[in-house]
This record gives structure tokens, sequence and C-alpha cells, in this order.
């Protein structure tokens, strides 16, 4: 009825105004499709385009009729109006073009490549586009030289000058960019037409589109996103903007990338850039099944699409179906003999999924088959530094850097790399430190005694030894540590392994008490183990949560803490199951939820621990190794059913935690803000003393005010209502300064002790306690309070110059000289007396030859020194006189 009475108004609008005014009407109709196109209206530019061409004599009308369509993925009705203009109009080569884009896009390339050329022949208006798409068809059918000469003719165009229009100007500089794969240069150039286009017609879109396409190549993000940010200002529902932006957010880790690929599927449900991406993007979820059939639907739409060839091919391979990989990669060469992007995005996705030596493998065959793969020689140089083949990966980096210098990630790699020379390597029986030349002498002395206690305890866990040497790089600067694993600046990771290599952050590198760099040293070699003995293909919830499970096997007090904020997302169910842990990970969904994960992971791995044994650790590990999906490894090695398995690990979260849950008050936590008032925390407290926050605050509020008589009743009872909290402000610091400034120093103790057995990871809370400790006599807890502060923050002398004495008073001679060497390697101010104490470290610990040398190092600073004169005759009267 609707289209009746707008059909009906039209009639009367044209009787009204009378034949001479139909053209200005029609083209304040055809501005009106353009402007609702442009915005992203669709079916209203639809709408109004179809009017336009009903007769079939508008061109133009057509033209935008098909486009609209075909944004919205309707292409087999972009194909029918275009079919329907040139057969009512044989003589016409208007509409011609368009058709061949509708074919491109629908992966009917013969038919796509006649309509181009018909487009050429005809002299259509637009058929110097046709001539680009005509090119752009060879390349990607493999037929390169004849493709970068007609590349290469665009820019004579634009040398001749005359009056280009914003398509025309976009076309030369789409042009020049497909050069640039010969002449990096021309990037620059290509920018600027694309600028040019872009000051044509502020209004079209493609230029800018484009723009974000190419930064987004060269992992340029923030320019990628404010190009996108431009047209989606314009249309917020452009399917290819959206997608572009979707792809930046996912290379900076953004959570948000899924949100905006959906949003693009929203607009074109058979967009084939999206539904490829959908499928990567399930490949980094490990959802194997979800992505093979996002491929397969971007295959359905456009059989042709290498792209999507590519996405299910990297999807039948990391499923160990060598068929289906072979059956894509074959329909991939039969389209484009020179396809190495097919074997690069394997690498890429490889890598993504951990699977780092056959990422370079992958490179390795796409640098073969196209010779002039950049992003392959980056592909395959950054796989290598993963997987320890320093100098190769330096070599390749450098040829596809010298192809295309303007990839950033590459760049960056290579400035990190020629850093290097900054650093010493020292190698010991199993391990490669890494580790910066101004800390290396420190570092290596606590990092290799760690490294080796960890292998030596894993390998004894799990019957399995990783070939060695492991090289561990320690980054003096946490923005190094990010540029070596994911190429920028800004990630927020501690550390990773890639197995044979593990990257992380020096303890400089970090606010102190921010970080324990032996539990995260721990953990990334217990990733080590994993990776290898799975053949790299243990999914990740369960590496992680079982690297966190080693770190609080590891020392007590390591490894992640139970929060309030994760008790509240159990609360709030916004915990994840078992089967889609996952998620957690790759796709979080609010801000915490990544720590939440690590920790739910590794409390799932205890409870497989309690409920099957430690040996159903190993043999899931051993069945991932052989291929098995997590539901077949629970169903085979548990006995279970993975959803089943879920279920029994939240009841047992609800009982585990039952205390704190029926102390936190998510509700009325939100409700009451940020900065309530201390009247406000008062009465909450007061009134309702289940409430663990409402406890701690008001503990906290009268600690302040100087009333600790009334604030111990307070955080005596949020300690007996969440004990597991040991955070930041816990009732146990608290209770602790409470209990010294009373010269209680027993009770202090006991609250530190339980503290830094929670978190060992309080700085301040180590260094309170020794203090106490030694205090009250009890040395030995004074030197295990301030050795877990080496893992913490080593850089403070006098710190391990008063350990170093408390390991001699204690009997420790080892510990002592262990100590001793940390203060020379600190650079002391009287170096001599700290060799003459490094010396009596060894004398007291029986080693003769070192404490010879140590003195005598003393002695040749400071030759009249007599203590040390003296030690040097003890060392030979106990050597038997001996030089």
């Amino acid at each position: 009825m609707t289209r009746v009475v707008t059909l009906v108004l039209l009639h009367v609008a044209w009787l009204a105004i009378g034949p001479a005014a139909a053209p200005v009407f029609a083209q304040q109709e055809l501005d009106a499709a353009r402007s609702a196109l442009r915005s992203g209206s669709y079916d209203e530019a639809i709408s109004a385009y179809t009017r336009l061409a009903r007769d079939g004599s508008s061109a133009e009308a057509t033209r935008g009729l098909v486009k609209a369509l075909a944004e919205v993925g309707r292409y087999d009705d972009a194909e029918a109006a275009a079919r329907r203009f040139i057969a009512a109009n044989s003589d016409s080569p208007e509409v011609w073009h368009s058709l061949g884009e509708v074919l491109v896009l629908q992966g009917e390339r013969d038919e796509a490549e006649d309509a181009f050329e018909r487009a050429i022949a005809g002299r259509a208006s637009d058929s110097l586009v046709a001539r680009l798409n005509l090119a752009i068809l060879w390349y990607d059918r493999g037929d390169r030289s004849r493709a970068m000469d007609e590349f290469d003719r665009f820019i004579d165009v634009y040398n001749r000058g005359g009056d280009l229009s914003s398509a025309e100007l976009t076309a030369v500089a789409t042009a020049v960019r497909y050069l640039g794969v010969n002449d990096p240069q021309l990037y620059k150039d290509a920018l600027r037409v694309y600028d040019e286009a872009i000051a044509a017609d502020p209004g079209n879109l493609e230029p800018r589109v484009r723009v974000g396409e190419l930064f987004l190549e060269k992992y340029v993000s923030e320019e990628a996103a404010a190009a996108f940010e431009d047209v989606l200002a314009i249309n917020p529902s452009h399917p290819r903007a959206l997608v572009g932006m979707a792809r930046r957010m996912r290379f900076d880790g953004d959570s948000h990338a899924t949100e905006l690929l959906e949003r693009s599927l929203d607009v074109n449900a058979n967009f084939v850039p999206a539904l490829t991406f959908r499928s990567e993007l399930l490949l980094e979820l490990e959802n194997y099944e979800a992505a093979a059939g996002a491929a397969e639907r971007a295959l359905e739409v456009n059989p042709a699409s290498l792209e999507a060839l590519a996405a299910l091919g990297a999807t039948r391979y990391l499923q160990g179906n060598r068929r289906g990989y072979e059956e894509a990669l074959g329909r991939a060469l039969v389209l484009n003999p020179m396809y190495a992007d097919f074997f690069n995005t394997l690498a890429d996705l490889s890598a993504r999924n951990r699977l780092y030596a056959r990422a370079v493998e992958f490179a390795q065959r796409a640098v073969e088959l196209d010779p002039e793969s950049w992003r392959g020689y980056a592909l395959l140089g950054i796989n290598q530094l993963r997987t320890g083949d320093i100098d190769e990966g330096r070599a390749n980096l450098e040829k596809g850097f010298r192809g295309n210098p303007y990839d950033v990630w590459t760049k960056n790699t290579l400035d990190l790399l020629d850093t290097f020379s900054e650093y010493d390597e020292t190698r010991t029986r199993r391990f490669i430190f890494m580790i910066d030349g101004k800390e290396s002498e420190l570092l290596s002395i606590y990092f290799d005694g760690l490294a080796d206690e960890a292998y030596d305890r894993l390998a004894s866990r799990y019957g399995y030894q990783p070939s060695t040497p492991i090289r561990i790089e320690v980054y003096r600067s946490h923005a190094d540590f990010s540029v070596r694993t994911v190429g920028l600046v800004g990630m927020g990771a501690l550390g990773v392994s890639f197995g044979p290599v593990i990257a992380m952050d020096s303890p400089s590198a970090r606010e102190v008490g921010d970080f324990n760099w032996g539990s995260t040293l721990w953990h990334e070699l217990a990733h080590t183990f994993h990776l290898s003995m799975t053949e790299y293909r243990v999914p990740r919830w369960f590496s992680e949560g079982l690297a966190v499970y080693e770190e609080r096997r590891a020392r007590q007090g390591w490894g992640d803490d139970v929060s309030p904020s994760f008790l509240a997302a159990l609360q709030q169910d916004r915990l994840l199951a078992v089967g889609v842990l996952n998620n957690g990970f790759a796709r979080p969904t609010y801000p915490e939820q990544v720590i939440h994960s690590y920790y739910e992971a590794s409390l799932v791995c205890e409870l497989i621990e309690q409920e099957a044994g430690p040996q159903a650790i190993t043999d899931m590990l051993e069945a991932y190794g052989q291929g098995m999906t997590t539901a077949e490894v629970f169903r085979n090695v548990l006995q279970t059913d993975v959803d089943d398995f879920s279920e029994r690990f939240f009841d047992y979260m609800e009982e585990r935690f039952a205390v704190p849950l029926a102390a936190l008050r998510p509700d009325r936590q939100a409700a009451r803000g940020d900065r309530p008032s201390r009247d406000d925390i008062a009465r909450w407290a007061t009134e309702d003393e289940g409430d663990f926050l409402a406890q701690l605050a008001y503990g906290h509020v009268l600690y302040e005010d100087g009333d600790l008589e009334a604030a111990v009743p307070y955080l005596e009872q949020a300690k007996a209502l969440f004990p597991e909290y040991a955070g930041a402000g816990s009732a146990y610091w608290y209770l602790a300064l409470i209990h010294r400034r009373r010269g209680s120093l027993e009770e202090a103790a006991a609250e530190l002790e339980a503290l830094t057995a929670i978190n060992a990871r309080d700085y301040g809370a180590n260094l309170e306690l020794a203090e106490v400790l030694e205090e009250r006599g009890r040395l030995a807890g004074a030197a295990a309070a301030l050795d877990r502060t080496v893992y913490i923050y080593p850089y403070d002398m006098a710190l391990h110059a008063r350990l170093a004495d408390l390991y001699s008073r204690t009997g420790n001679h080892s510990g002592a000289v262990l100590e001793r060497r940390a203060v020379i390697a600190l650079d002391p101010v009287d170096r001599a007396e700290a060799l003459y104490q490094l010396s009596r470290a060894y004398f007291r610990a029986d080693d003769l030859a070192n404490a010879r040398r140590a003195v005598l190092s003393a002695l040749e600073d400071a030759p009249n020194f007599e203590a040390a004169q003296d030690l040097l005759l003890e060392i030979r009267a106990a050597a038997g006189g001996g030089r």
C-alpha cells in the first residue's frame, strides 16, 4: 500500500510541476538517493534508486542501485538490476563496470573480466575505474607482469593532468599502491593522491576506506583508526570500514573487535571479508568447527575468494585435517599460482595458535612461491626470532623491510634487535640468558638457579624434558618486551613463552612491588613444558591455568589470589563455563575478565587434580598432544562430559568460597559509588556486620583517624569474612601495623606471616615482616622474608647486605655468598669492603679458591686493607700454606 501511495504522489507531483521541471526534480531525487547511500541509509537509498531506475533509462540511477544492493549483500538483485539496464540499453557501456564489480563479489571472474573490458571499450564514464579493476583481476589471478604494466599506465594518466574525478583519483592512487610492491616509495604518492580524491569529493568514502586499509596493512594502528573513524562518522553502517576497524582493534588487543565485525555482518550477511575475519577470530578461540563454517559460508558467496580459501586451509590444518587443507590449497593455487598470502595467512594464524615452528615453515613457503612477498619475509623473520633463530630472523626481517620499509612491526623489531648488542648473553647448562649489560651480573646470579630449580621440578612432575638450551630474554623496558612479542608497545603481559624462547620484563621495567619476576619466570617456563610436550596443541586456557597452578606450587604465596572482584563476577554469572574458557583470554567482555580467567583456569586444574590425581594433568597434556579437542580430552581422560564437569566446578567454587561470597554485596556496593562519605561507611559497617567491604573500609577509616583500638574489631571481622584476601589494604596489613605500634611484635608477625603466605608479592609486607622477626630474634624467618623481596625488587644493595648477614648468622653460608655477590654486582662505593665480605662468605662456605680470588681483588683495590691481609693469611693457612 505504501508503495502505491508513493507512486501516486510522484505522479501528482509530476503533473503539478510540469515536464520542464522534471529534470530538476529527478536530479533532486538522485542527490537524495546518493546522500542516503553515503550515510548508510541503505533501504532508503535502494527505494529511491529503484524509483529512478524504473524506466531503465538512467545509468547513474542504475549504478547507484547496484552499489546500494551490493553494500547490503543482495548480490543477485544487484546483478539483475545491472543486466536489466544493459538489456534495455544495448548500446550503452555505462553499467558494464558496475556489473563487473558485482560479478567479482560472487566469484564470477571470467564474466567480470568481460564486463570490465566492455566498459573500457565503450569508453564508459567510469572506464578508468574499470581499467583498475581489470588489472586487479589479473593481479589476483597471478598474471603479475600484465597487471603491473597496466597499473603503471595510471601514472601517465595522472601526469597528463586533466580534470580527474574523485573516483578516478582513487583509481590512480590504488594503482600506485599496487606498484608500491616493487617501489615502496610509491606508497607516499598513493597516500597523496588519496588525499586529493578526498578533497575532490569529501563525500566519497572509497578513498578514506582505502587509506585505512593501507595503514592497517603497514600496522600503523592510529592512522588506520583515524581513517576508519572518518568513514564511520559519515556512514556508521559501512561494512568495509567496520571490518577494517575491527581488524585494527584485533591487532591492538581490543576485545570490541567482535562487536564491530558483527555490526558489519548485520548490514551485509554475505560480506566475504567479514565472514573471513570471523573465521580467523574463531580460530584464535580454537573453535575450529565454527571457524570452518564461517570460511565455508564465505566461499558459498564467492567461491573464488582467495582470503576465504586461506582461512579454510588454516582451519583444516589446525584441525589436523590434512586432506581438507590440501584441497583448500589446491583450489587457491588454481585461482592464483602465485598466491603467497595463502601461506602467509597460515603462518599468521599458526603463530596466533602458538605453532611458531609451523609458522616458520609456512612463511618460508610463501617467499619461495613469491620472492616479492615482503609480508612473508616479515612473518618468517618474526617467527624465526620466536623459535630462537636470531641471525636468520634478522636477515629475513631486513629483507622484508627493504621491500616494505613502512611496516611498523618490522621496523620496531629491527630497532629492538639493534639494542641486543647492549645485552649480555650468559650460557649455562640448560639456558641462554639475554640480560641488559647493566643488570646481567646481578640478575644472572638469581635467574640461573631459579630456572634450573623450575626445570628440575617440572621435569619430575611431567616426566618430560623439553629440548635445551632454552633462551630467556629479560627486557629492561616494558616497551621493548612488548615489541618483542607483538611488534608494538602497550602489551599488558609480563612474560611470554614461545617454547624454546621466553621473553619477559626485567624487574627494572616495572614499579617496585608491581611485579614478581621469579613467579613470572616459573610461569613462562611451565608454558615451555606444556607447549613442547603437546606439540604446541595445548589450548590457551589449560596452559594458562596450569602455569598459574605451577606458580602456587613453586612458592607459598606465588600465583594469582582470589579477589573481591573475582567473587563478584562469580555471583553475577560472569565467569565462563570450562568449555568456552578460551573466550575469557581472547575475547574478554569486561575489563577484569582476562585476570579472572587466569585464576578461574587455575582452579579448574586444582579441581581436576583433586578429583583425578596429579597424573590426570599429565594425561590431559598427552591427549591434547594427540590432537584431541577439550571435549574429547575430558571424555577420554577424565571420563566426564566437559559441561557436566563445568557444573561441578561452579559448585566447587561456591563451596570453596562460601564464606567470602556470603560477605559480598555487589549490588549494594555498586549503589554506594566510588567515594562514599565517612558517615556512610560507618553506617554500613554498623548496620551489617556481614558486609566485608564495609567492615574493611571502616577499619581503614578508624586507623587513619588514629583510633586504633576501635579499628581492630572491624578489621578482625573483615578478616574473618574474607580470610583469603591479602591484597592492597588488607585487614592483615592494618592489624600488623596496629600490633606493631602497640609493641605486640608476635601478633604483628603473625598477621604479616599470614599475609605473605597468601600474597608473597607484597614487597612492603615482606620488609616489615623481616624487621619484626629480626627484632624478635627469629633470624631464619627474617631471612626468608627478605629472600622473597629479591624476587620482587633485587636492586636494594642494603637489603642484600642485610640478607647476607642473616644467612651468615643462621649458618646458610651458600646463601650469604649469593647475597655478597649481589652486593658486588650493584657496584658498591666501597668495593674493597664488599669484596672482603664476599671473601669471608666464601671462606665460611669452605670455598677457599673463590675466597682467595675475592680477597686478592679487594687488595688490588686497597693494598693496605689490613683486614683483607689478615683474611688472606687465614685462607692460606686453611689451604695448608699453598698459594
